[in-house]
């Protein structure tokens, strides 16, 4: 295992400026999240971990050695591709073993390897099948069967689930946090999945063009988000935001007072306008007329099966509650909705960065 370090890595491609200074550090053994919307450069950021891509400037340094300008041979990774990236006229014995017989080791070796990563990978039965004899997810399998045969220093992951079901994704993801609790070896994983994110990662860089808008742990990504952009990113349904007015050590939206707290009406500093924030399941809906509630009308109801998402038209906007099971209010009902001043995130209107 070894710890993996970014230090200030930029790309350019002339005028064009496609990462602006990453800086990120995890250590050795960590499950580290790459996640953003298409274009955000995380792509990019794992292309050059892997030395298929240089940076413009920058360093990257696995454990105590600098492989920011090493070939790719010499770096001791491996990768888990999207497109699986299989050979065709192989069979899956033979995939898992290409890369170690490409290192000269030995026969024996070799077939020990296949007969440990097939067996914690359950894929035994496959081994004297051609990938195109595989489903989807067998196929997965084989390319992450191939990656834990050289036991490497690092684990990259490129969206490895994307072309997969949702049934198979959620398989795939559980298999993929069993093998890093039994290898414990260093992992970054690509995804523009933010449910991937917080269920995979130990900690989470969330990227928004070519820069690390927040990096810590799921807790602090979802409970304390750095920027509106993450506030609004990471979450389902995404985070309720309504543009507030500073009076004082006060806010109101559309004349309408919004609770508070001490903490927040000391953190709201110099902030002549406010973004005020809540998460749909912090939102209780309740019959009209409930004292201290914000009056609105159910317009909306998404029943997911465990839980329901209720959208309601109020004077501050149509707000999202997430509320457990079914809904027994009909649309076009009169309804409340009530929140703690405690469950408000709170945001600088102008910077969109997070009021402390």
């Amino acid at each position: 295992m070894s710890a993996l370090t970014i230090q200030d890595v930029r790309k350019s491609y002339g005028a064009v400026d496609i990462l602006k200074g990453i800086n990120i550090h995890i250590e050795a053994g960590e499950f580290l999240i790459l996640v953003g919307p298409s274009g955000c450069g995380k792509s990019t950021l794992l292309s050059m971990i892997a030395g298929l891509d240089v940076p413009t400037s920058g360093a990257i340094r696995l454990g105590e050695r600098d492989i920011t300008h090493l070939p790719s041979k010499d770096r001791d990774i491996a990768m888990v591709f999207q497109s699986y990236a299989l050979y065709p006229n192989m069979n899956v014995a033979q995939n898992i073993a290409f890369a170690l017989e490409m290192r000269k080791v030995p026969k024996a070796q070799r077939e020990a390897a296949v007969q440990r990563v097939s067996d914690m990978l359950q894929i035994g039965h496959l081994l004297d099948r051609k990938p195109g004899q595989l489903s989807g997810g067998q196929r997965q399998r084989v390319a992450m069967g191939r990656a834990l045969a050289r036991d490497p220093k690092l684990f990259l992951f490129d969206e490895p689930l994307s072309n997969l079901d949702a049934k198979l994704r959620v398989e795939m993801r559980a298999e993929i946090k069993r093998l890093h609790q039994r290898t414990q070896t260093t992992t970054v994983y690509v995804t523009h999945d933010q449910v991937e994110a917080m269920t995979l990662g130990d900690r989470i860089a969330v990227m928004k063009d070519g820069q690390v808008q927040q990096f810590g742990t799921p807790d602090d990504i979802y409970s304390r988000p750095a920027t509106r952009f993450v506030a609004e990113f990471i979450g389902s349904p995404a985070m309720n935001l309504v543009t507030a007015q500073r009076q004082a050590q006060a806010l109101s939206a559309h004349g309408l007072p919004l609770p508070l707290h001490g903490a927040q009406q000391a953190a709201l500093g110099s902030a002549a306008e406010v973004l005020y924030g809540i998460r749909p399941e912090h939102l209780q809906l309740s019959a009209a007329g409930a004292a201290g509630s914000l009056p609105g009308t159910l317009s909306m109801l998404e029943p997911t099966g465990p839980e329901t998402y209720a959208l309601v038209d109020t004077p501050l906007g149509t707000l999202t509650a997430r509320v457990p099971g079914t809904v027994a209010h009909k649309v076009g009902e009169a309804v409340s909705l009530a929140w703690a001043a405690e469950a408000a995130h709170l945001f600088d209107a102008k910077t969109e960065q997070r009021l402390a």
